[in-house]
This record gives structure tokens, sequence and C-alpha cells, in this order.
């Protein structure tokens, strides 16, 4: 199924409901630096997000160097962002243990 890519509003009211992600200049993509305190956290929450991730159909961008986690979502086949990266955002904030009452 293809998604389609969000109009700027659509994105604004998006973005209100995650916390600590940050839209790119060119509108094209969200990204968020997860922080843990080991290595092996970082990772867990990897393997959290990527089991979700694979749910999905739709796999992250990330780089990984010990505790840090750096995560950048959009829709390549859209051309931008659509709803999946949000949902996505959403997931990945659950599985770092960060409140999702959003």
């Amino acid at each position: 199924m293809k998604m389609e890519k969000l109009e700027r509003r659509a994105i604004d009211e998006q973005l209100a409901g995650v916390s600590g992600w940050a839209l790119a200049d060119d509108g094209q993509s969200i990204s968020k630096t997860f922080k843990f305190a080991s290595f092996v956290e970082a990772f867990g929450f990897m393997t959290k997000a990527a089991l979700t991730a694979e749910k999905l159909n739709h796999h992250p961008e990330w780089f990984n160097v010990y505790s840090k986690v750096e995560v950048k979502l959009n829709t390549h086949d859209a051309g931008g962002l659509t709803e999946l990266d949000f949902k996505l955002a959403k997931a990945m904030d659950k599985a770092a243990g960060l409140n999702t009452n959003n």
C-alpha cells in the first residue's frame, strides 16, 4: 500500500504529537537522537524498534555509537513524510521507555 506524502500542516500536527523529534530544514524527514546508559541498552532499543519497523515494513535510517542512536525517518516511496513515519516515531519512543501519551 502506497502511503501519501503529508502536507506541511499535517506534518506540524503530527510533530505536536511526538516529543523531541525535529523536522529537517527541507521538511522531508524527522530525526531524533536517543541516549542510553550503555551500549546494551541502546542495542536493546534498536532490537525492539527493529521488530516494530519490520511489522510496519518501514525501516529507519539510523546510526549507533556506544550508547547513542541517531534516527532519521522518512518515506522514500512518497518523497517525504507520511503517517507511517510518525507511527514509527511513536513506537520508537515507546521502545526507548519514553512517555507516549501524546
